[in-house]
């Protein structure tokens, strides 16, 4: 099996590792995290910060997956170590439901339970999260995350970096601007402009962000 890293030592790194261990493809050789206190996680060992990162390069190790759930952050991540050399890998959980005719890219994250249907598009380093589906035509563009139980139906787009909170639900044919946030629960009727927060049934602004 091939070796690779995980980067990121809280609780989204333990559902990867999950994975990664269901799939049966990859050896994992540990895992980083810039917290120095871990000894290990889910039996697998701490390797250090970011900066044993060039050494594991050197001895050849070039996959990875980031398995952090704060969207900026990851996408940082995924650009350095790409721009370094390495190469991202998907953790696509055997439990998930991934059409032959879906378009899944790099560093993809797809937990137990998540649907995604046909002729959807899913970007590089995004997270389908526990239970959400993604219906036929939905567009998920890179470093999104689309939390537990979030429900997109057909024709969806979802803009670079948007987070879906669990539970939320996005009608037909709507577009969710980049870096947008739609809170746990709300229902989407609506396009949704970049940089803002939604919240509600229907949902309503809040908030822009910076």
């Amino acid at each position: 099996m091939e070796k690779i890293i995980i980067i990121g030592g809280g609780g989204h790194a333990k559902v990867v590792i999950d994975i990664l261990q269901s799939m049966e493809t990859y050896d994992i050789v540990g895992f980083t995290d810039n917290d120095d206190q871990h000894l290990s996680l889910c039996g697998i060992p701490y390797l250090g910060n970011d900066a044993i990162l060039p050494a594991l390069l050197e001895k050849g190790i070039t996959k990875f997956c980031v398995a952090i759930g704060d969207n900026r952050l990851r996408k940082k991540l995924f650009h350095n170590l790409v721009t370094s050399g390495f190469k991202p890998a998907s953790a696509i959980s055997p439990f998930a439901y991934v059409s032959h005719h879906a378009k899944i890219g790099r560093g993809v994250v797809i937990l137990p339970g998540a649907v995604v249907n046909s002729c959807a598009t899913i970007e590089d380093n995004v997270i389908i999260n526990t239970l959400s589906g993604v219906d036929h035509d939905c567009i998920i563009y890179s470093h999104a995350h689309i939390a537990p139980g979030a429900s997109l139906t057909g024709n969806v787009t979802v803009g670079e970096g948007a987070f879906l909170g669990a539970g939320s639900k996005v009608i037909p044919g709507i577009e969710v601007g980049e870096w947008s946030i739609i809170g746990a629960g709300s229902v989407v009727l609506s396009n949704v402009p970049p940089n803002v927060t939604v919240v509600g049934v229907p949902a309503n602004k809040i908030a822009n962000r910076g």
